[in-house]
């Protein structure tokens, strides 16, 4: 069987395990702009090279005061006039009766939860940990692949009989709870979609395995939309077909197939029959450097956070050994205006080489020099 790993409410389980007062209470992680990385001030940052293609590599390290953590926000979030920025990247399942959902304006999130405690983000942390436990998982499953940084698919094939699937998974859960103090949710199936849908559906710390000839009659009454790989245009194609649920999605295949062998793969993963292998790893195809910041009009100082993301993304991909050949330049005004552009440039890289285009590319895309910018990505 193949199975999906699925940290529960991973940012803030991992900042129980140090913090563990936390536990039991309404807690979200948050994040505001990272603008350290365009100030003056020595700092600290970390290449991590082998994060998969799912992060970011750099990551700024945090000095919070361990003994202040539940102060430590007001300088994250709070500006000069003491209005309060940021939004949730994730909350603890306490604060879900308050309506706290990821994406949710940090002040509003503290109007809705007056006794809500707030930890700044701290993604190195975060991947650092998630790293350990692939170290550890690596260990325990033949083959396994990480699919973000909370989640991983394994698989069990010609290593656990299908008969005693629950039993290894549950005490994979339970291993992992006792060394890491994470919580996790594991669903087990014979492929690896139909396991990241159970998953979803036995949260938090659950176990389930379903067997083959159960994927139909499990799968049947399930809203299309849950299925992962459903994105908004087949959601919208379907709506017009008044298709509702996988049940009724399975009956009208056409409707997948019309969208040639994604379309087919997806039909077939939605009835279990896919085959699709556990990839230990994946090439990455990308990687990229962005980030919002208070708007600002100046443009001596746009073009000089450009060259610092530039070079900041240049030492990266120097490190990782790449050389990238496709460059994807954005930019958002105030209003929610955006201009954005890519470039085919097949030629041996180097900084210099991508601060000069960075700069002439994002100079094309600034047709409207009279509007703020507050936010640039390469």
């Amino acid at each position: 069987m193949k199975i999906h790993l699925d940290l529960d409410c991973y940012f803030v389980s991992a900042e129980r395990t140090r913090y563990p007062f936390l536990k039991g209470k309404n807690v979200v992680v948050a994040k505001s702009s990272d603008k350290r990385i365009f100030s003056n001030e020595k700092k600290q940052s970390v290449l991590l090279g082998d994060t998969g293609a799912f992060n970011s590599v750099l990551e700024f390290k945090n000095f919070y005061d361990s003994n202040n953590i539940l102060k430590a926000w007001r300088d994250e979030f709070l500006d000069e006039n003491g209005e309060i920025h940021g939004i949730v990247i994730a909350k603890s399942y306490e604060c879900k009766p308050y309506g706290i959902k990821t994406g949710t304006p940090l002040r509003e999130a503290i109007h809705m939860c007056p006794n809500l405690i707030i930890i700044p983000s701290d993604h190195l942390f975060y991947q650092q940990l998630s790293q350990k436990l692939k170290t550890y998982l690596e260990f325990k499953i033949p083959v396994l692949e990480q699919y973000s940084i909370d989640e991983f698919f394994g698989d069990l094939n010609g290593w656990i009989k299908d008969s005693d699937t629950l039993d290894f998974i549950k005490d994979l859960r339970d291993e992992i709870k006792a060394k890491f103090d994470l919580p996790i949710t594991i669903g087990a199936s014979c492929s690896k979609w139909i396991a990241k849908l159970i998953t979803d559906r036995v949260k938090p710390f659950g176990v389930y395995c379903l067997e083959e000839n159960k994927v139909l009659d499990y799968t049947k009454d399930i809203d299309v939309n849950d299925f992962p790989g459903v994105g908004k245009a087949i959601s919208k194609k379907l709506a017009d077909y008044r298709i509702k649920t996988l049940g009724e999605l399975r009956e009208r295949p056409n409707l997948l197939y019309a969208y040639g062998k994604t379309g087919r793969d997806l039909y077939n993963r939605i009835c279990g029959t896919d085959n699709d292998k556990v990839i230990p790893y994946n090439d990455r195809r990308g990687i990229g450097i962005s980030r919002n910041f208070k708007a600002i009009i100046n443009r001596d100082e746009i073009y000089r956070r450009v060259m610092i993301l530039a070079r900041y993304l240049s030492y990266t991909i120097s490190k990782l050994k790449l050389n990238p050949t496709t460059f994807y330049f954005k930019i958002r005004y105030e209003y929610g205006i955006k201009n954005h552009q890519s470039i085919s440039e097949n030629r041996l890289f180097n900084e210099k080489f991508l601060i000069d285009l960075a700069l002439k590319m994002f100079q094309k895309l600034d047709t409207r020099k009279n509007y703020k910018i507050h936010y640039l990505a390469i």
